[in-house]
């Protein structure tokens, strides 16, 4: 098998397969109800303003077909000689939701696919019992802003304030007046550049770089008309400087805000660093665009690989070509998942789409910087906008795991503020809303983590909620048992007071950031001392 090679339940056996529709009354997991079957105890509707936003993408991707269409039969001749990216779209209007499924393969790869509409073409350790080994990585994959401090917590990249992802007054706009002229002139090229891009214009993006960039530019044109990029906004973050020995080259750095397949949408943003040749009064041409290597989020997945995608009325599922035939599966998986997922939104409307990276052995290394706990399966991570990529190892995947992962994961993208949290002692609730989710409303009796709560409830830890964190390098069961343990800790709240009630407490405790004490006060009616002991006492009960 190739790397990741597990086929998800649903996966096609190949890239041209429709997706699996989603699972029907019983066809969960191991016989786990779905939704339908069982919304669980005190399951309300979505809370007020998240109702999900769906069935807008087959029109915008079928227009999108009909325009890229166009523009790739003038190519399309042009394209096979040089041997630039092609790019494959498959559509099935009868496989439930809208699917446009996309492979992308830069210049030079071994690969080729012919192109059938969309874009114009372009140039761990293991565990006793399978079923749950994605389960006691899974879910941590937020890593906390004091990330480099071993915290687990959540990634977050910052606010997006203005069009490109910055606030203006941050904007540094000192400098000599060449040095500011020098700046307009780059940041035209990158406006004729976001222009081509959008437009589907390969030629007129590759223009405004020298030959030499071109391969690298090529690969990224794909992946992000692959993810149907709707925005790309660059602004320049003060004025370029002069590389040290290397007399006409520049560096700029430049912070760009984007979205995809949403038009409008409050864009994400990235850092990326520039770099230019000048020659007298021609225009600046681009050499190089960095890899971004912003704290804490890391370099995306459409800066450094091929990617294949798949999109659907609420969830993008990306990965490289050779996984692309999970890719059916997945996005099926993916769109039941974020039906759940939808109803924890709890400080405004669901995620316009939910992006969900699938990684391989190597990408899992580089992707978003990599360096996760060896025991992650999964993670979220804030990229700006409101928004939270999802990635998954499909290294640590089995097939049954998937669905209950994509719930957890994409629960925190739902539920998660864009700033993340800090509090680490909020992270019984936040990791155990996840699993509250991923459980979907089966038995108590049912959680599969309930031997690895038994253990650690025995030893090894204090009885406090907020000392519940596991380490980077904690073992196995020690994991397990803390992610069991918050499950159990808010299902203990979700049967005493409601769904909403919790949802309330988190938006207080999470989004406003009141502390428990406080948010407990107001929204339960009662002292956090005695719901958390409370709490305690129920899980220990039930692990026995």
């Amino acid at each position: 098998m190739t790397d990741g090679d597990q086929q998800p339940a649903g996966a096609a056996s190949n890239g041209d397969e429709p997706p699996a529709a989603a699972p029907r009354d019983g066809d969960g997991p191991l016989g786990r109800p779905t939704p339908a079957a069982d919304n669980g105890p005190g399951r309300t509707a979505a809370p007020t303003g998240t109702s999900p936003t769906n069935g807008d993408d087959r029109t915008e991707g079928n227009q999108q077909a009909e325009d890229d269409k166009r523009a790739e039969d003038d190519e399309a001749g042009d394209t096979v000689r040089a041997g630039h990216a092609a790019l494959a779209r498959v559509e099935d209007p009868s496989a439930g939701p809208a699917v446009h499924l996309t492979t992308v393969l830069s210049a030079g790869a071994a690969q080729r696919t012919v192109a059938g509409g969309g874009p114009p073409p372009s140039g761990a350790p293991q565990l006793p019992a399978p079923r749950r080994r994605w389960r006691l990585w899974s879910v941590v994959g937020l890593v906390l802003v004091l990330v480099a401090c071993g915290v687990s917590g959540v990634l977050l990249l910052g606010l997006v304030r203005d069009a490109a992802g910055r606030p203006a007054a941050e904007r540094d706009d000192r400098g000599t007046a060449a040095e500011r002229q020098l700046r307009e002139r780059m940041s035209a090229q990158l406006d004729r550049q976001a222009a081509a891009l959008l437009d589907g214009d390969r030629a007129a993006f590759l223009a405004v770089a020298e030959p030499a960039a071109r391969p690298a530019l090529t690969r990224r044109y794909a992946a992000l008309r692959a993810l149907r990029v709707t925005a790309w906004r660059p602004a320049a973050d003060g004025v370029p400087s002069e590389v040290d020995g290397r007399p006409g080259e520049w560096r700029l750095t430049v912070t760009v805000g984007y979205c995809f397949v949403v038009p409008g949408c409050t864009p994400s943003s990235v850092e990326l660093g520039t770099r230019w040749r000048v020659a007298g009064d021609a225009e600046p041409r681009l050499t190089a665009v960095e890899e971004s290597r912003a704290t804490p989020a890391g370099a995306r997945p459409w800066e450094l690989s091929d990617l294949a995608v798949a999109v659907g009325r609420r969830a993008v599922v990306a990965t490289t070509p050779a996984l692309r035939a999970k890719l059916p599966g997945l996005l099926a998986q993916a769109e039941a998942a974020a039906k759940v997922a939808d109803l924890y939104a709890v400080a405004g409307a669901p995620p316009d789409r939910y992006l969900v990276y699938y990684a391989g052995r190597a990408e899992w290394q580089r992707w978003y910087g990599g360096g996760r706990p060896k025991w992650t399966a999964g993670y979220a991570v804030g990229v700006g906008g409101g928004h939270h990529d999802v990635v998954l190892n499909a290294q640590s995947l089995t097939p049954t795991g998937v669905d209950d992962l994509l719930r957890h994961e994409l629960t925190h993208a739902a539920s998660l503020p864009d700033r993340g949290y800090t509090d680490r002692s909020s992270w019984w609730l936040v990791e155990g809303l996840a699993e509250y989710a991923g459980a979907d409303g089966q038995p108590v009796d049912r959680y599969e983590g309930l031997a690895e709560v038994s253990k650690l409830v025995r030893g090894g830890w204090n009885g406090r909620l907020d000392a519940l964190a596991p380490a980077d390098d904690a073992a196995d069961d020690r994991v397990g048992g803390a992610y069991g343990i918050g499950y159990l800790a808010v299902r203990h709240l979700v049967d005493r007071f409601g769904e909403q009630r919790v949802l309330d407490f988190f938006r207080a405790v999470v989004h406003e950031r009141r502390s428990l004490a406080e948010a407990a006060d107001a929204v339960f009616g009662e002292p956090w001392p005695g719901l958390h002991d409370d709490c305690v006492a129920y899980l220990r009960a039930v692990a026995g």
